[in-house]
């Protein structure tokens, strides 16, 4: 066993070898070691090895799934090892041959198909980069619901797209060079590390064009590529490394892929990854969901939906049929409120359709996935029921002629299945009775067998005349007849002893068999078996009958899936009274009275004072900038009318209603956004030269549809170094890059800009000061603000007092000294020393005959009458 087991391992060296053992996964020696302290379990041994013990831990095979998700998020792959024969067959070739082993397939973070290893809301995906001389493309597959797509970007393009998709694992070639971007350099399994992917090495044959090009072919069973689009060669190299490393990792079993899809950068707003984070589109500056404007504007009610919905927000469309199509949909549902009422309710009963059908596919299904595609398809007649005779806008047309046609699979599931099946096919159970008459047979001579040996113990009593004589079972005789031993002569005896046959006796009984109990009980024995045989084969027949229809059943998920979403974004938008957005391919951007819906619903849970609304008007000349540049202190509320405005195009453009009294959005080509401040310390970056990389990635990619958000440059660093570069930042924008932009600074001395360039307009967020304080009205409007307050922020943040009054008369000499023309350092140099004044003396108060009285008393003790008349007492000991 150990020879089988090092001579498997040999070919999985990267892999903890999960080794079957009858019920139990086993590992051995570095395996276990590593798999013991990652899963926190004890660790043993086993035998020896060159005169070593053998380290040895196991995870009982029922329960793997967990261990597996363990594993998978410490970073390890896992090695699936199963036993590939009965150990019975075994036996057969000799009593030291071993049970047959197969690795069947490898657990890594970008394979998983399993609904527990999986989040039900979001994609998985699986990623592959490839170079070819001058070109470079990303192809990405989700085995779970079998996209597959596919872009060409150029190097620099690498880290948006990935920060765009997310997937769990990416593959690239194992000789893949450095490229220089600026005046640093990067390897692409940087850029992937640092957008979260686990990288995977794979040899350059898998990149390969030309045999790429023959595993799609194949797989899709056509002769050219032509039939999907025009690909590049680092397009079909990138596709062709996903296809084999499924091959790798599925052992031969590929997923249901859905024919490849392209898409094009010019089709979608391009978001860095910078800006992504800083936006909190999918994701909250916390790593986690709760607070980012996904989970702020997430109401579909079924997983499918949950992912597009996710996908659309992450890849806002630039194309005006698109927005267009999406947001009559999300108008139709809007408006007709009954139906889409009935809608969502028949879709909160619609299981995930997507991964159902891919774990079939990949012979992972069970029971349950055929109970999932029956269910699916009986909620897809309902909804195509929904909308029988009405008049839908095109998007809600073509998903609604999707929902029917499935009759035929239906009726043969339903008539198939049980209603609430089994989880494994190996539990037997879930093909419904009458569908097969041997399985019905079967069946009942399994759980009716007591009840048939009753009835032949009766008979021979009436044969024998023998009222104590009973037909019993053990493991070792089976089925016998057992007579006491004072009518065993006569069970001996002719003509009895024809029929009963003599097996055993003991002291006191004589036990016999017929041919008719032989004959039922090899019948008994092997009902439950032929049953679970039948059930078996049952399972294969309606597996392949599902696999047949695996297009038009795509086809039905995206459509339930798009009529989720387009209901959900209609029931956000009655919910929220947001507005229905104008979008054309202007240069304009008007928001009347827009709102941050993140801290919109924030406010409102924890019952504090409404969001307060602003205007933003960034329309633009032909071939010219817009751009306010704001003013106001901090707490003000400025990053939040920055990031709301650009959250409000953004959910334009993916086709949503936006939280706004009116919206005329331009189409806007690209997104960046510079707000907050951190540092990268493991890549040498200090929180300055972080903010100036992504400066500096903003002025040169920025067009003029872009849309630019940038709070607080120039702030990491000197006061006029700062300045200087804020207002040359600000200048080209305007000059070069003609976008639009909001730009929040305390430089006040760049309001003046505004009577410069053309493009520029001042605007501010009011405040008032009241006895020393800020107040935050929260309010935009037109102007430039007269100071920073950043004393009073300092105050309320609950700074010392000492420290507080120290920075007024700091500031207040440094602004007399501007005043007055005087030198900065001189103006310093005269201020007087910090001090700190001693604590008054603590005031001694005098006796209180009250608190003296009080500190006897033990109210759980008093009677209500007892309480009163304390009252009484107190008032009157006050009163002296």
């Amino acid at each position: 066993m150990m020879a089988q087991y090092l001579e498997i391992k040999e070919a999985h060296k990267d892999a903890l070898l999960f080794y079957r053992m009858g019920d139990f996964y086993e590992m051995f020696f570095d395996d276990a070691v590593a798999a013991s302290e990652a899963l926190d379990i004890a660790l043993t041994k086993r035998g020896k090895h060159l005169d070593q013990d053998i380290p040895m831990c196991g995870v009982p095979v029922h329960a793997a799934e967990g261990y597996f998700l363990t594993l998978i998020r410490k970073g390890f792959r896992v090695a699936v090892c199963e036993q590939m024969e009965d150990p019975a067959e075994a036996k057969k070739r000799g009593s030291k041959s071993v049970v047959r082993r197969e690795v069947v397939r490898l657990v890594t973070p970008g394979t998983l198909t399993e609904d527990s290893l999986l989040e039900a809301r979001r994609n998985n995906f699986l990623a592959a980069y490839a170079a070819v001389r001058d070109q470079a493309a990303l192809a990405w597959a989700d085995i779970s619901t079998g996209e597959f797509h596919v872009t060409p970007l150029t190097p620099l393009r690498l880290g948006p797209e990935l920060a765009r998709l997310r997937p769990s694992e990416v593959v690239v070639a194992d000789s893949e060079e450095l490229y220089v971007s600026g005046s640093e350099s990067y390897d692409s399994r940087q850029i992937i590390i640092d957008n979260g992917a686990s990288v995977t090495p794979l040899g350059r044959a898998a990149f390969d064009s030309t045999s790429a090009e023959k595993r799609l072919c194949d797989l899709f069973q056509v002769g050219s590529l032509d039939a999907f689009g025009q690909f590049t060669r680092a397009e079909v190299s990138a596709m062709g490394a996903v296809l084999q490393y499924l091959e790798i990792t599925q052992k031969g079993k590929l997923p249901l892929l859905r024919r490849p899809a392209r898409e094009a950068e010019a089709r979608t707003v391009q978001i860095d990854a910078a800006t992504r984070r800083s936006l909190e589109l999918t994701h909250a500056m916390n790593g986690g969901r709760a607070g980012s404007l996904l989970a702020a504007i997430d109401r579909t009610v079924t997983a499918a939906g949950a992912r597009l919905l996710e996908r659309r927000l992450s890849s806002p469309s630039r194309v005006l049929d698109v927005i267009h199509s999406r947001l009559e949909a999300v108008d139709f549902a809007y408006e007709n409120t009954t139906i889409a009422r009935g809608l969502r309710d028949a879709l909160r009963k619609v299981p995930d359709l997507d991964r159902a059908l891919s774990r079939l596919g990949l012979d992972r299904g069970g029971p349950r996935d055929l109970a999932a595609i029956r269910n699916s398809l009986q909620q897809a007649g309902e909804i195509a029921s929904i909308y029988n005779e009405i008049n839908l806008p095109g998007l809600l047309a073509n998903a609604a002629q999707d929902l029917v046609g499935h009759d035929e699979l239906l009726d043969l599931l339903d008539q198939a299945l049980v209603a609430e099946p089994p989880l494994l096919a190996r539990d037997g159970g879930f093909i419904a009775p009458g569908f097969d008459d041997e399985l019905d047979e079967m069946r009942q001579l399994r759980d009716e067998g007591r009840g048939v040996i009753a009835r032949m113990q009766q008979k021979y009593i009436d044969d024998t005349g023998i009222n104590s004589l009973k037909i019993k079972h053990n493991n070792v005789l089976g089925y016998f007849i057992e007579v006491t031993s004072t009518h065993a002569e006569k069970m001996l005896s002719a003509p009895l002893s024809d029929t009963f046959k003599h097996r055993q006796t003991t002291a006191n009984q004589v036990r016999f068999t017929t041919v008719p109990l032989s004959e039922m009980e090899t019948k008994i024995l092997n009902a439950g078996g032929r049953a679970l045989e039948i059930e078996k084969r049952l399972f294969d027949t309606l597996k392949t009958a599902i696999i047949q229809q695996v297009g038009p059943l795509t086809a039905a998920s995206r459509a339930l899936a798009e009529l989720d979403l387009a209901s959900a974004l209609a029931d956000l938008a009655r919910g929220e009274n947001w507005c229905k957005p104008q979008v054309d391919d202007t240069r304009a951007l008007e928001i009347v009275a827009g709102r941050h819906p993140v801290v919109e619903q924030a406010l409102r849970k924890q019952g504090d004072a409404p969001f307060v609304a602003n205007d933003c008007d960034l329309s633009a000349a032909p071939n010219a900038a817009a751009i306010w540049l704001l003013t106001g202190p901090n707490m003000a509320g400025k990053s939040t009318f920055l990031r709301q405005n650009a959250l409000i195009a953004l959910l334009a453009q993916m086709g949503s209603y936006v939280p706004a009294d009116s919206a005329h959005i331009g189409v806007i080509s690209q997104l960046f956004s510079r707000v907050g401040a951190s540092d990268d310390l493991a890549r040498g970056r200090s929180t300055f030269m972080v903010e100036m990389v992504e400066t500096a990635a903003i002025l040169n990619q920025a067009d003029d549809k872009a849309l630019v958000i940038l709070d607080e440059i120039g702030r990491g660093t000197a006061t006029y170094d700062g300045l200087s570069i804020a207002w040359a930042t600000l200048e080209h924008l305007h000059d070069v890059n003609k976008s639009r932009a909001l730009f929040a600074t305390h430089y006040h001395e760049m309001t003046s800009l505004a009577g410069k360039l053309t493009g520029v307009e001042n605007a501010t967020v009011t405040v008032k000061e009241y006895e020393g304080d800020v107040i935050f009205l929260h309010e935009v409007r037109k102007g430039a603000a007269d100071r920073s307050y950043g004393v009073q922020v300092a105050k309320l943040a609950g700074l010392p007092e000492a420290v507080v009054a120290r920075a007024r008369i700091v500031l207040d000499a440094l602004e007399k000294g501007e005043r007055e023309g005087a030198k900065k350092q001189a103006t310093i140099d005269d201020l007087p020393l910090f001090s700190v004044a001693p604590p008054p003396p603590p005031v001694r108060v005098k006796d209180s005959a009250v608190e003296k009285r009080l500190e006897d008393i033990h109210p759980d003790a008093l009677t209500p009458r007892q309480a009163l008349d304390l009252i009484y007492e107190l008032k009157a000991l006050k009163g002296e």
